[in-house]
């Protein structure tokens, strides 16, 4: 996997944007390398947001991407997905089907954890299948 860092300059501290987008690139390299398409990032409408529409193998996978930095003191990433997050994340997928048209295809939703150091380097990707 190619390291990409678009954090701020060395001793500055990453922002939880740039945590979130650097989070969701390593997430989209990792899912493009084991062979999904991505078919949308950040798909928005009035119930939030989903992070990454991807397909493979006939399912269409919505991905929830969750990162962290640092040490752990809050817990793991994917540790951080609760019901409420959850919930959000189906209702918004049910919105994009209906949208799309796409209500006869089988679906599944994933979260993908990623670690950086504190720099933005990703130090692991970790892809949790139908997590939810």
């Amino acid at each position: 996997m190619v390291e990409r860092r678009t954090g701020p300059a060395p001793g500055l501290k990453l922002t939880r944007q740039q945590k979130g987008q650097l989070g969701e690139e390593a997430a989209c390299c990792w899912l493009r390398e084991n062979d999904y398409r991505i078919i949308r990032r950040n798909w928005r409408c009035r119930s939030g947001e989903i992070d990454i529409i991807a397909s493979c193998e006939g399912l269409l996978v919505f991905v929830e991407v969750r990162s962290r930095s640092g040490a752990s003191q809050y817990g793991t990433p994917q540790e951080s997905v609760d019901m409420r997050k959850m919930q959000q994340v189906r209702s918004t997928a049910s919105v994009y089907l209906q949208m799309t048209g796409k209500t006869d295809i089988q679906i599944r939703f994933d979260v993908i954890a990623v670690m950086l150091d504190k720099a933005g380097v990703t130090l692991s990707v970790n892809h949790i299948v139908n997590a939810f």
